[in-house]
């Protein structure tokens, strides 16, 4: 059973059960979809539906199913194992306020093992855990009971809170989850709980399914009740899948990438299957990150696909492969069918192909360093100096430090990266916690003066104006927006004084959803060549949609009216890239 019967198998099963079946959200988040611009990309099933999870109404209804396109670089560095990837596909069904944990778990169950309708999985070789309960919450009794109604007592294991618990956050909906693991080795039997757990390490179970119930509220780190509304979210990952329903040992040996791997191997000179591996999951994720209109950069969004593009480069030449491009024309022509958005192949490889020119005079600055080097070691710091800053991957710098005799202190450089990445996360999780965005009030309010930047600047410059990013925290917003030359004073001013008029006139913001076609005919702004879902959030400044001042595709949030803004001014205006402005405004 390939990949894609397994997608078609999973949303006919939920279809049949009388769940709407959404389209994937697009795999980029948008500045105006995050607040802080932090959260780049989609990374779960569940992230697109985070408002609806926690009580909006889905204009669909209360049962969804969708498989959604995600990237996660968390773990990037195991990239080329037997399950890690950048890229890849989450199948889910979704439950708001409507069934709970018996028709959750036993439409799991019946969707991984049934012959007729779902994958035909042998029963003998599933374990499943549950929460074991700790201070906070009680030991999921209603789980474990429904489970041993299906599966044998000695198969399920009770474990705590780091492998069963879900939540978001000091503050917000959560509860245990369930999760379903497989013997792939056919092999196990009956195992103890310290047997599962060391099988787990070993790879020789894999996790394949998870059921998430949020049934409680937490308020300052303590759960104070019962959620009014609960929820389902449950996941699983298509690759993952059709790993253990066709017996491969990895995600590498499915119809997904074995046109890939087959490429490679036949047109390299020194092959080796970890690089092969991470050149064909890089380059897959750089083409759907492409096709959604983002181009390698130095930041955000364009800064994780750089780094992508460039490692493959690396790795290519390093086993004597040459044709990049080739794998993301492979990449179109096996998803094409299923994301439209894969069909501009001509543009996203001229992306690729622009990006290996840069990298190759990249590199030419970046040996300029090496030769500036009069002894045979080079500290740690300095490789993550090329690293951070010429983006030379550590592989890079190791291959021409040995051709030149140098020593790399990799024990430096590791813990100068793991500075970097906690860094990182720490950002992130402090702005985007578990699909939750900051949504403090300050920041709220540069969300909204966004929308009237926007509209000002093309009152004053032109329809040409586009955003092309921005990033909002508690004392400034960043917005950049396309247009070809430095603004004057006079235009800076009048794009201020619109927005400031705008404040005082107190006007309304309002928000509404309808679906994609209507919401085009609104005149709505969405830019980024963007795939929408079905249902479109727009948000408008004004008393009606048809006479708004700004109206925008967005998934907000935003105030109730401009005149708690206060007032508005530009603090500076300066190039961002060739054709990007970059504006950063205050409000006092």
């Amino acid at each position: 059973m390939n990949s894609s019967e397994i997608r078609e198998k999973f949303l006919n099963f939920f279809k049949n059960r009388e769940h709407h079946i959404l389209e994937s959200a697009p795999l980029v988040i948008r500045d105006s979809e995050s607040v802080t611009g932090v959260t780049l990309f989609n990374t779960a099933g569940m992230q697109p539906l985070v408002p609806y999870l926690l009580g909006l109404e889905h204009p669909k209804g209360k049962r969804l199913a969708s498989s959604q396109k995600c990237i996660r670089t968390v773990d990037i560095d195991e990239v080329g194992d037997n399950t890690h990837l950048t890229f890849f596909e989450m199948l889910g069904n979704w439950s708001l306020g409507d069934y709970f944990k018996e028709e959750a778990i036993r439409w799991s169950y019946e969707f991984l093992t049934s012959k007729k309708e779902g994958l035909g999985l042998d029963p003998e070789r599933i374990y499943v855990t549950v929460f074991e309960g700790n201070k906070n919450a009680p030991k999921d009794d209603d789980a474990a009971n429904i489970w041993r109604e299906i599966i044998p007592e000695n198969r399920i294991y009770f474990m705590d809170e780091k492998s069963n618990w879900w939540q978001a956050g000091e503050d917000s909906p959560c509860g245990p989850d369930t999760e379903m693991y497989y013997d792939v080795t056919g092999k196990l039997g009956d195992l103890t709980k310290e047997e599962f757990i060391e099988a787990d390490k070993k790879e020789q179970v894999v996790e394949i399914w998870n059921d998430v119930f949020m049934q409680y509220e937490k308020k300052a780190g303590k759960i104070v009740g019962n959620l009014p509304r609960h929820a389902v979210d449950t996941g699983a990952g298509l690759e993952r899948l059709t790993i253990v329903v066709n017996g491969y040992k990895s995600v590498y040996g499915t119809d997904l990438f074995k046109d890939l791997i087959g490429k490679i191997e036949k047109e390299s000179n020194n092959f080796d299957i970890k690089s092969a591996r991470i050149i064909a999951d890089h380059i897959k994720a750089s083409t759907f990150i492409i096709a959604e209109g983002i181009i390698p950069s130095n930041t955000e969004h364009g800064y994780v696909l750089r780094r992508l593009l460039r490692k493959s480069i690396v790795l290519s030449d390093k086993i004597g492969f040459e044709n990049i491009t080739d794998i993301s024309n492979i990449v179109c022509e096996i998803y094409k069918e299923t994301y439209k958005e894969l069909e501009k192949i001509n543009e996203i490889e001229k992306v690729i192909r622009e990006e290996i020119d840069r990298f190759r005079k990249t590199i030419k600055n970046g040996l300029k360093e090496f030769e500036k080097k009069e002894s045979t070691r080079m500290s740690g710091k300095d490789a993550f100096l090329l690293f951070s800053t010429y983006g030379f991957p550590i592989e890079l710098t190791l291959d021409i430090a040995k051709e030149k005799g140098i020593e790399v202190d990799l024990d430096e450089f590791n813990s100068e990266m793991k500075k970097h990445k906690e860094k990182s996360r720490t950002a992130a999780e402090g702005k985007f916690k578990g699909g939750l965005q900051e949504r403090g009030e300050i920041e709220t309010k540069y969300h909204t003066a966004t929308h009237l930047l926007h509209k000002a600047l093309r009152d004053v410059l032109g329809d040409h104006v586009e955003q092309k990013g921005s990033n909002i925290n508690s004392e400034r917003l960043r917005f950049d927006f396309s247009h070809h030359q430095k603004m004057t004073d006079e235009e800076k001013d009048q794009v201020e004084k619109i927005v400031n008029q705008k404040i005082e006139e107190n006007l309304t913001v309002n928000r509404i959803e309808m679906n994609y076609d209507d919401a085009i005919k609104t005149g709505a702004l969405h830019f980024f060549g963007d795939k929408y879902g079905d249902i479109i959030s727009i948000y408008y400044i004004g008393d009606s949609i048809e006479d708004a001042y700004s109206k925008e595709f967005c998934g907000g949030p935003h105030i109730e009216n401009t005149g708690v803004l206060g007032k508005f001014r530009i603090k500076k205006e300066e190039a961002s890239s060739a054709g990007v402005r970059r504006i950063k405004a205050v409000l006092e």
